[in-house]
């Protein structure tokens, strides 16, 4: 299979593709051969307003390298609008092969100052986003015995992060999801799998940098382009990657992760069962030496990009 044509003939639809790391998605799938619909509704970063200039753009650029685009503005958060976009590719170039699940917005704030406002429109554009475009194309995908999902999910939902109790909710959530689909559509042949990227976008440049330290971690994600998460998207989405499947990837910089997914790491039991004294006196204190940390994603992931 050709470098430059791993996704011919295929037909993919990408959410909050005007910018960033979705962006990069749309343009290195459709010079990989894809057709592509450019969804983005071309709000801020937290969520306001509306603007069809960045995915028109990118259509643009698209069309100007020799390949196939069209726009769409759908808010993914609506039902309806979640299913006019599959549609529409489907309309436009008579079928659907791949959803990318990448629309995203942020409001980062302290737990205890968090509104319900704040939690429900992260909760609603990332995991609702989700669930409801993937939810569109599953009747084309099933139908056809055929297609693939990539979501976006984020080491502040698997590892852990400051002031993102809805953003890291939301994207542990989707690596739910995304198992959950792997599960339910393997039988007709439908995959689907996760990416964490660590890259240098509008929504990462909401961190704050009011300190030293931040403004030096601030400065390591900057090396980090949304052009070196592209390859591992279209490899997840093509043919290539057909025994790939319930996976979840990290991408930083030149470096590949496989993701860990919850498993035991320890048991104990007592023929006699537990009291809570006994669980005290004796279970704690023989896991306590696996229990976890308060880490952050920067704990955990502390090198510098290589």
């Amino acid at each position: 299979m050709a470098e430059e044509n791993m996704l011919a003939g295929k037909v993919a639809v990408v959410t909050g593709a005007g910018r960033g790391i979705g962006r990069g998605f749309a343009m290195l799938m459709a010079r990989h051969g894809a057709k592509v619909v450019v969804n983005d509704l071309g709000g801020s970063v937290s969520g306001e307003g509306e603007d069809s200039g960045p995915a028109y753009e990118v259509v643009n650029e698209i069309r100007g390298a020799g390949g196939e685009a069209v726009m769409n503005t759908d808010n993914v958060t609506d039902w309806d609008a979640a299913h006019r976009i599959v549609q529409q590719a489907v309309d436009e170039f008579g079928r659907i092969d791949i959803v990318i699940n990448n629309a995203g917005i942020l409001r980062d704030r302290i737990f205890h100052r968090m509104t319900e406002q704040d939690w429900d429109s992260v909760i609603s554009v990332h995991l609702k986003g989700s669930f409801n475009v993937s939810r569109a194309a599953a009747d084309h995908f099933r139908a056809q015995g055929s297609g693939v999902y990539m979501h976006m999910t984020s080491t502040s939902g698997l590892v852990g992060n400051l002031g993102q109790a809805n953003y890291s909710a939301a994207k542990l959530g989707i690596a739910g999801l995304s198992k959950s689909i792997a599960l339910d559509m393997a039988r007709f042949n439908v995959r689907s799998n996760c990416i964490t990227p660590f890259a240098w976008s509008r929504m990462i440049g909401s961190i704050p940098q009011d300190t030293p330290e931040a403004r030096a971690r601030v400065d390591k994600i900057k090396e980090m382009t949304p052009e070196k998460i592209a390859p591992m998207a279209v490899f997840l989405v093509s043919d290539a990657a057909a025994d790939v499947n319930g996976q979840i990837f990290g991408v930083r910089n030149n470096e590949i992760f496989l993701m860990g997914q919850s498993r035991p790491l320890r048991s104990v039991h007592r023929a006699e069962g537990w009291t809570a004294q006994a669980i005290a006196e004796h279970a704690i204190p023989a896991m306590k030496s696996h229990f976890y940390p308060l880490d952050r994603s920067e704990d955990v992931f502390s090198w510098d990009p290589i």
